[in-house]
């Protein structure tokens, strides 16, 4: 393992420290791998150690190079230096990405508490917006947020359709940061179309890092394989590594995927209907299979069709029970219309 360490403003004490794997060419050329910025919590007042290195190895363990973000503290400066230290550590990293081995389009960030704040401003309204964010026991409203620093943005206010996918972990019983963070940030993502994944402890408190014993507190056992939770959910967004290089994602970052260029079965039913001529002829294997379906004819397929509209074809063509091959083949041909908003 190398670790190198980048002063990214001597005056305000704030750094970025990279850890890079051991490379070997046992399966031959090196191949550049996913990279992770992990930013610990600490109200903006410190930085906690537990949620820095412990959080940087686990992913390493998995492949990834890894960065840790000891941004600006509130003595030192404060808001906004942390999303600049943010900014310019992301700059570096990539800079230094065909030096260090990491794939620029497999970056994803990491925040815990108040970092978990400082990760969801990230994957907002950020200059260099990650291509997913890890979010645990974050800072999200602006009550919560004023606690640090009175004024700082609530990073929920500005979740967009581009905001990128989260993956966002909390537990029931926090106190220190309560659930409303969370659940207002999950929220504002399902309104946006955005994908995310949540996952809620019956209890765990605030703090439990990577639910490592001698770091953390007694924790619910659905929690204590978050982050190996986290990195499937990110392969899934990103794409996994392998030998070969990097699998394409299982799905679009979007959902529905209304916004893409070419149509895909992640559509919405009622978008791909809409472009009418070829993409509405593919899907006539459908229609005559709701149609000869007892249950779609005791409720009307008219009403079915319309109860259906918001959903992705894929999922419509799932409850449809319509064959695996018959999926496989519309998908390809849709993959090759262009997706244009009608009116």
């Amino acid at each position: 393992m190398q670790i190198i360490k980048k002063v990214l403003s001597a005056e305000r004490n704030s750094s970025l420290t990279i850890y890079l794997n051991a490379e070997n060419n046992e399966f031959g050329e090196p191949r550049p791998r996913p990279f992770i910025l992990i930013i610990p919590g600490g109200g903006y007042g410190d930085w906690s150690e537990t949620e820095a290195e412990p959080a940087a190895l686990a992913y390493m363990a998995a492949g990834y190079q890894a960065g840790i973000l000891r941004y600006t503290l509130k003595d030192d400066g404060g808001w906004p230096h942390p999303l600049e230290d943010y900014e310019k550590a992301m700059d570096i990293v990539m800079r230094g990405a065909d030096e260090w081995l990491i794939d620029r389009d497999h970056v994803a960030v990491a925040g815990f508490s108040a970092g978990g704040h400082l990760a969801a401003c990230a994957a907002t309204f950020a200059e260099h917006k990650p291509n997913a964010a890890v979010l645990v026991y974050p800072s999200i409203v602006q009550a919560e947020c004023d606690t640090c620093q009175p004024g700082m943005p609530a990073p929920h206010e500005y979740v967009d359709g581009n905001t990128a996918p989260c993956f966002i972990l909390a537990a029931r019983d926090d106190v220190a940061v309560s659930l409303a963070n969370a659940l207002t940030m999950a929220s504002d993502l399902e309104r946006a179309g955005v994908r995310f994944e949540m996952h809620i402890g019956s209890f765990g408190s605030h703090g439990f890092s990577t639910t490592i014993r001698n770091i953390s507190g007694e924790v619910c056992p659905r929690l204590t394989d978050w982050v190996r939770d986290s990195i499937e959910w990110l392969g899934e967004i990103m794409g996994f590594l392998t030998i070969e290089g990097f699998t394409k994602p299982l799905f679009p970052r979007y959902l529905p995927a209304d916004n893409d260029e070419y149509l895909s079965l992640e559509c919405s039913l009622a978008r791909v209907c809409e472009q009418g001529g070829e993409a509405e002829e593919l899907l006539a294997p459908l229609w005559e299979l709701m149609e000869k379906d007892a249950e779609y004819r005791a409720f009307s397929f008219a009403g079915w069709k319309l109860a259906l509209e918001g959903y992705t074809l894929r999922r419509v063509m799932e409850i449809s029970r319509l064959p695996k091959k018959d999926m496989v083949e519309i998908g390809k041909k849709l993959s090759r219309i262009p997706n244009i908003r009608k009116g």
